[in-house]
C-alpha cells in the first residue's frame, strides 16, 4: 500500500499479545471474566448510589460517575480484543481505529478529571466541613462533571483530527491489542512532530495539573487531620477519603510506574502490559475498593438485594 492520506487507509492489524493459539485462549479465558467483573461491579456501584437516598451526596455522585467512566473506558478496548481472539481476525478498519482512539482518549482523560474532582470534594468535606453543603451544591457538582466531559471530548477530538491529517506507510501492524495513539503515530509516513508536541503538552497540562491538584488537596487534608485532637476523630476523617486515595494511588501508580519502566526498555510487550494495568485491572479493582472499605456502600448493596 502506497503512503497516502487517512481516507485511503483501509485497515490496521492489531498484533495483540501473542501469535500462539494456546496462549490466546488463556488470555481470552482471563480477560473475559475480568471484563465482566469490571462491568457488573461498577454497575452495582451505580445502582447502589442511585437507589439509596442516603447516598445522594456529592461524594457518591462523583463515585457513580467514576464507575460509569470506568465501564466505558474498559469497553472501548477489551470487547474488540476478545472478538479478535475468538474470530482469529486481528484486522481493525481505519475508521474503527480512529473511533476507538477517540473514545479511549475521552475516557482516559475523563477518569483523570473525575479523580481530581473527587479529591477536591474530600478537601472541602474535611477542611471546610461547616460550609461543605453550601460549597458542594448540586449545581457546582453538575458543572464540574459537565466541564470534565466537555474538556475530555475537546482533547480527544483534537488528537483524532491531528491523526486524520497524517499519511501512513504500507506496514500497518500495531504491536498492541487496541489503537493506542503513540503506536498509531509510529506507523505514519508523514511528519508527526506537531502530534508529539501536542501529546507532551497536553499530557503535562492535563496529567500533571490534576495530579498536582490531587497532591495539594491531600496535603491540606493531612494537615487538617493532624490538627484533630482525638484519635477517633482522625480515623473517621481519614476513612472518608481512604477509598479515593487508594484508587488514585492505583491509577497513577500503574500509569507512572509501568510506563516509566516500559519507556526505559522501549519494549512493546511492556507497553501492552502497562495498558492492561490501567485499562482493565484498575477499573476492575475500583468497585472492590469502594465496597470493601465503605460501610455506606455495603449497607446500600444489602438493601438493594433485600438482605
Amino acid at each position: 500500500m502506497e503512503p497516502g492520506n487517512g481516507t485511503q487507509i483501509s485497515e490496521f492489524l492489531l498484533l495483540g499479545f501473542s501469535e500462539e493459539p494456546e496462549l490466546q485462549s488463556l488470555i481470552f479465558g482471563l480477560f473475559l471474566p475480568m471484563y465482566l467483573v469490571t462491568v457488573f461491579g461498577n454497575l452495582l456501584i451505580i445502582l447502589a448510589v442511585s437507589s439509596d437516598s442516603h447516598l445522594h451526596t456529592p461524594m457518591y455522585f462523583f463515585l457513580s460517575n467514576l464507575s460509569l467512566v470506568d465501564i466505558c473506558f474498559t469497553s472501548t478496548t477489551v470487547p474488540k480484543m476478545l472478538w479478535n481472539i475468538q474470530t482469529q481476525n486481528k484486522v481493525i478498519t481505519y475508521e474503527c481505529c480512529i473511533t476507538q482512539l477517540y473514545f479511549y482518549t475521552i475516557f482516559a482523560v475523563l477518569d483523570n478529571f473525575i479523580l481530581t474532582v473527587m479529591a477536591y470534594d474530600r478537601f472541602v468535606a474535611i477542611c471546610h466541613p461547616l460550609h461543605y453543603m453550601v460549597i458542594m451544591n448540586p449545581r457546582l457538582c453538575g458543572l464540574l462533571v459537565l466541564l470534565s466531559w466537555i474538556m475530555s471530548a475537546m482533547v480527544s477530538l483534537l488528537h483524532s483530527l491531528m491523526v486524520l491529517r497524517l499519511s501512513f506507510c504500507s506496514d500497518l501492524e500495531i504491536p498492541h491489542f487496541f489503537c493506542e495513539l503513540n503506536q498509531v503515530l509510529l506507523l505514519a509516513c508523514s511528519d508527526t512532530f506537531l502530534n508529539n508536541i501536542m501529546i507532551y503538552f497536553l499530557t503535562g497540562l492535563l496529567g500533571g495539573g490534576p495530579l498536582a491538584g490531587i497532591l495539594y488537596s491531600y496535603s491540606k487534608i493531612v494537615s487538617c487531620i493532624c490538627g484533630i485532637p482525638s484519635a477517633q476523630g482522625k480515623y473517621k476523617a481519614f476513612s472518608t477519603c481512604a477509598s479515593h486515595l487508594s484508587v488514585v494511588s492505583l491509577f497513577y501508580g500503574t500509569i507512572l510506574g509501568v510506563y516509566l519502566s516500559s519507556a526505559a526498555t522501549q519494549n512493546a510487550h511492556s507497553s501492552t502490559t502497562a495498558s492492561v494495568m490501567y485499562t482493565v485491572v484498575t477499573p476492575m479493582l475500583n468497585p472492590f475498593i469502594y465496597s470493601l472499605r465503605n460501610n455506606d456502600i455495603k449497607r446500600a448493596l444489602e438493601r438493594l438485594f433485600g438482605k
